[in-house]
C-alpha cells in the first residue's frame, strides 16, 4: 500500500470529481449530480482507510510520502506524508465531506452542483493541509480553502451571508499574509521551503519571536482564539448547515494544526517564552466564552461559541508542553469533529423544518420527536464532557496535564466542564423538554432514514472514542515526543 499514491488520491480525487460534479450539474435534474458527489465523497474516505491499516504506531517519521520537484528555481517540492499528528485528520476531513453530501440530500434545491462540487473541492484542499511537508505547498492549500467556504457563505447562507462571508475571508487573509512573510524569511534562511529542514535551523531569539508572532497570528485567527474570534458565529449564524458542519468540525482544526507543524517545532525558544500569553488567551476563551454562550438566544450562535471554548482547551493543551496535554489537546480537536458537526446537523435538522434557529420558538420537540431528541441528548452530553463520551477524554487529559503544570490554571481549565454543562443543557431544556409550546412544534415530524443515519454515524464514533479512546492516542504517541523533543531543545545559535 505505501507503494500507492494514497495521499495524492486522497486529496486530487474529491477535487476532480468535484470539478466533474460541476461538469454534470443541471438545477432541472440534480439526480446525477447527487449521486456523483456522494460517491465521490465515499471513494475519497476509502482511499484514506489505508492510512490507519497501515500505519506504524511506533514510528515518528512521515509515513505515505511522496516527493517530486515542483519549483526547481527555489526548491520547492509537491511533498506529501503524514505521521502521529495529521493521520486521524486526514481520516476525519474525509468522513466529514460524506455526511455533508447527505445532509444536503434533500435540503439544498438551487444550485445544487456547485455546492456539492464546493465541498468536494473544499475536502481535497484541506487534506492537502493536512498532509504537506512543504510550506510553500503548505500555504497554498491553506489560503485556497478560503475560497469555497467564502462561496458556501456568500451563495447558500442567511440574510446576511455577503457580510459574512467578508468578514471570514478579511480576516483569515490577513492573519495568512504575516504567515506568508515568515515562510519566506525561514526561505533566506535555509534555501528551502523544506518544513523539516525549518524545524532543524538555528533562528536567533528576535527572529524566532517574531516568527511565532506571524504564525500566530495567522493560525489564532483560523483557530479562532479570542479576541481575533469575533468573524465565527457570524459565518456560523449565516452559513448553511453543511458549511456550518465542515468549518467547526474540520476547518478551525487547520489553526491549531499549523501551531504544531510551525510554531512550537520552528520557534521552541520563542514558543516557551510566549507560552504565558497563549495560555492566559486560552482560559480567556474558555471561561469569558462559555458565560458569553449563557446568554445567546440562537442556538447555531450558541454552539459557535461553544466551540470557541473548546478550541480553548486545545490551545492550552499545547502550551503547558506535555505528552499529555498535547494528546489530550489532538484528542479533543478530533473529538470536538464528531461532537460540533453533530451539534450543527442537529440545529440543521430543526431549521430545515421550522427554519428558525431562535431557542425561544421551541419547546417540548422530545414529545414529536423522540428519536431525533435522543441523538440530540447524546450529542449534548458529549458537549459538556459527559465520562464516556469523546468530549471528556481529551478535556480530561488536558485538565489533568494542567493541574500537574501549575494547579491553578487546571483550576481554571476545570470551569469548563460547568460552563458547558450549563449553556448546552440550559439549550437542550429550553428546545426539547417540557409541554409542546406551539402548533410549528406540534407539526414536527421525526428524523427520516437519511437524517438517522448521518446522525448514527457520529454517534457511533462519539461513544467509540469515548469508551475506547486507545485507537486514536496509540498513533500520536511517538510523533508527540518527537514534537515534545524539538520544542525542549534550544534553536539559538551557539553563539547566543
Amino acid at each position: 500500500m505505501h507503494s500507492l499514491p494514497i495521499l495524492s488520491l486522497a486529496i486530487w480525487l474529491p477535487i476532480i470529481v468535484g470539478i466533474l460534479v460541476l461538469a454534470v450539474g443541471n438545477d432541472s435534474n440534480p439526480g446525477p449530480s447527487r449521486w456523483l458527489a456522494l460517491i465521490g465523497s465515499i471513494l475519497g474516505l476509502i482511499v484514506t482507510i489505508p492510512l490507519i491499516t497501515g500505519f506504524d504506531n511506533s514510528s515518528a517519521a512521515l509515513q505515505f510520502e511522496e516527493k517530486s520537484v515542483w519549483i526547481e528555481r527555489f526548491n520547492i517540492s509537491y511533498h506529501l506524508g503524514v505521521d502521529g499528528l495529521s493521520m486521524w485528520f486526514v481520516v476525519l476531513t474525509a468522513l466529514i465531506t460524506v455526511i455533508t453530501i447527505i445532509s444536503a440530500w434533500e435540503v439544498i434545491t438551487v444550485r445544487v452542483a456547485q455546492y456539492l462540487a464546493a465541498f468536494l473541492i473544499l475536502s481535497g484542499l484541506m487534506i492537502g493541509v493536512f498532509s504537506t511537508a512543504d510550506g510553500m505547498l503548505f500555504y497554498v492549500f491553506f489560503e485556497a480553502t478560503l475560497i469555497p467556504m467564502y462561496i458556501i457563505i456568500g451563495v447558500w447562507g442567511g440574510a446576511n451571508r455577503v457580510y459574512a462571508a467578508f468578514k471570514f475571508f478579511l480576516y483569515t487573509l490577513m492573519g495568512s499574509l504575516l504567515m506568508l512573510i515568515a515562510l519566506l524569511y525561514l526561505y533566506t534562511q535555509t534555501h528551502t521551503f523544506d518544513i523539516a529542514a525549518w524545524q532543524a535551523a538555528k533562528i536567533g531569539f528576535t527572529p524566532q519571536i517574531l516568527l511565532f508572532i506571524a504564525f500566530f497570528l495567522a493560525f489564532a485567527v483560523k483557530v479562532p482564539m479570542w479576541p481575533v474570534h469575533t468573524w465565527l458565529p457570524d459565518a456560523h449564524v449565516e452559513a448553511p448547515t453543511g458549511g456550518s458542519v465542515v468549518l467547526a468540525a474540520i476547518m478551525l482544526k487547520l489553526g491549531a494544526y499549523g501551531f504544531i507543524r510551525f510554531s512550537l517545532p520552528i520557534a521552541p525558544d520563542a514558543s516557551h517564552f510566549l507560552a504565558p500569553v497563549v495560555i492566559t488567551l486560552s482560559l480567556i476563551a474558555v471561561i469569558y466564552i462559555g458565560f458569553v454562550a449563557l446568554v445567546q438566544e440562537d442556538m447555531k450562535k450558541l454552539v459557535a461559541y461553544s466551540s470557541i471554548a473548546h478550541m480553548g482547551f486545545v490551545t492550552l493543551g499545547f502550551f503547558i508542553f506535555s505528552q499529555l496535554g498535547m494528546e489530550g489537546a489532538i484528542i479533543q480537536m478530533i473529538s470536538h469533529g464528531f461532537v460540533s458537526g453533530a451539534m450543527f446537523l442537529s440545529i440543521g435538522v430543526l431549521y430545515d423544518r421550522m427554519h428558525s434557529r431562535r431557542i425561544a420558538d421551541y419547546g417540548g420537540v422530545v414529545n414529536v420527536m423522540p428519536k431525533f431528541a435522543a441523538f440530540a441528548m447524546l450529542f449534548a452530553m458529549a458537549n459538556c464532557g459527559l465520562p464516556g463520551t469523546s468530549g471528556f477524554v481529551g478535556e480530561f487529559m488536558v485538565i489533568l496535564a494542567a493541574v500537574k503544570f501549575n494547579f491553578w490554571i487546571g483550576f481554571l481549565a476545570a470551569f469548563t466542564l460547568v460552563l458547558g454543562a450549563a449553556y448546552t443543557l440550559w439549550m437542550y431544556k429550553r428546545v426539547h423538554f417540557g409541554a409542546v409550546a406551539n402548533e410549528h412544534v406540534a407539526k414536527l415530524k421525526d428524523i427520516n432514514k437519511r437524517e438517522f443515519f448521518m446522525l448514527a454515524v457520529l454517534a457511533v464514533f462519539t461513544l467509540y472514542m469515548g469508551l475506547y479512546p486507545k485507537p486514536f492516542t496509540n498513533v500520536m504517541h511517538a510523533s508527540v515526543e518527537n514534537l515534545l523533543s524539538h520544542v525542549a531543545q534550544s534553536k539559538l545559535p551557539l553563539a547566543q
